[in-house]
């Protein structure tokens, strides 16, 4: 088991990553007419013993972030460095070994689980495609110690994903990415598919591990309040990049970002009193096509602070603009102090000028 660590600097690093996935057309000949830009340019860092969480509407790029970092999707671009070495330059056998290092827990524990296999069978496939299964007394001790980790009896071993209750079958999980001892763990959506009491033992259980074993979390989630029971640092991502990135006590104190506050302002308050008073951010229309993304800042198109020229020109750069605390805004300042007032964002204005009357032609206008 790896000995508890105190965070001594980071142990993952991703440099400009990102990950393009070609659209093809043609039956004959495929060629390739266009990219989906899942993930456009995300540097971030995670601490060792740290947990990260990152954050974002569905469609954002936060999975395939956590994919990329893995390799189980190809970046197209950027570095991703752990522990000191470059993952995308390893050839199969190096990064083989790394992964041994590098778990993953996912969002539905019954797809994630072979029906066929036994927990036995499930847990001891890690340990066999890795070479570490050969002495058969010592794997079925670390097999017991991985469910005992997890909360589940050895009885467990014999029997199959079907047999068990949702927050089982994540437990299940967890202790197949527990029995390689890694040193980081990105969980995918990892309470999604479980019952809010559920949700606090899986978060409970994870936050006792980490203590114990010293392990780094990537934790990827939609839920503001998940990654606020259990994170450390929260970036938040929209379309591929990540526009704010804080302490998770700053994050939630104080959102500077535009899409951070109206993500804030979803979050339902258990005050009553609190709940009727405070702001509502409403943004208009969905999410746009990662096929397509609006020019400059891309966020503008559903902001209610964007301004009718830079926003639409500029993409702005992730800059720190309080201690520790990244934003990828032009104006995060002069919103934070009231500066710029909010306005209306029709989903009409956002669209390109097709001939359309006066005011709709992509032209942000702030309401007198």
């Amino acid at each position: 088991m790896t000995e508890p660590t105190e965070p001594t600097g980071p142990l993952v690093e991703l440099r400009d990553v990102k990950v393009h996935f070609p659209i093809k057309s043609g039956v004959l000949f495929d060629r390739t007419i266009g990219h989906v830009y899942a993930v456009d340019g995300v540097s971030l860092a995670i601490n060792r013993g740290e947990t990260y969480g990152l954050v974002g509407e569905s469609g954002c790029g936060k999975s395939t972030l956590g994919r990329g970092l893995l390799r189980l999707v190809e970046p197209t671009d950027g570095e991703i460095v752990f522990d000191g070495t470059d993952l995308r330059a390893l050839k199969d056998e190096p990064m083989r070994r790394i992964r041994r290092r590098i778990q993953m827990i996912f969002q539905d524990p019954l797809s994630s689980l072979d029906p066929r296999q036994s927990v036995e069978s499930l847990l001891v496939e890690g340990l066999k495609a890795h070479g570490l299964a050969k002495d058969k007394a010592a794997v079925d001790k670390r097999l017991r110690e991985a469910l005992a980790a997890v909360g589940l009896p050895a009885s467990a071993l014999s029997k199959y994903p079907h047999e068990f209750s949702g927050g089982q079958r994540q437990r299940i999980g967890i202790a197949r990415a527990l029995v390689l001892e890694p040193d980081l763990i990105v969980a995918d959506e990892p309470v999604s598919a479980l019952d809010v009491s559920i949700q606090a033992q899986v978060l409970n259980l994870l936050d006792e591990l980490q203590d114990e074993r010293g392990l780094t979390y990537l934790i990827i989630a939609h839920d503001l309040a998940v990654v606020r029971h259990i994170a450390d640092t929260v970036g938040v991502m929209y379309l591929g990049g990540l526009v704010e990135e804080a302490s998770s006590d700053d994050l939630y104190r104080e959102p500077m970002h535009p899409y951070t506050r109206a993500l804030m302002s979803a979050v339902p308050v258990p005050d009553p009193q609190v709940e009727d008073r405070r702001e509502r951010i409403l943004l208009a229309g969905d999410l746009p096509s990662p096929a397509n993304p609006p020019a400059g800042c891309r966020f503008h198109t559903r902001c209610p602070w964007a301004q009718p020229t830079r926003c639409a020109d500029e993409r702005p750069a992730l800059r720190e603009v309080l201690d520790g605390h990244r934003v990828a805004c032009h104006y995060a300042e002069d919103i934070a102090a009231g500066k710029i007032r909010p306005h209306e964002v029709e989903p009409e204005l956002v669209r390109p000028d097709d001939g359309a009357a006066p005011g709709e032609t992509g032209e942000l206008i702030p309401t007198p």
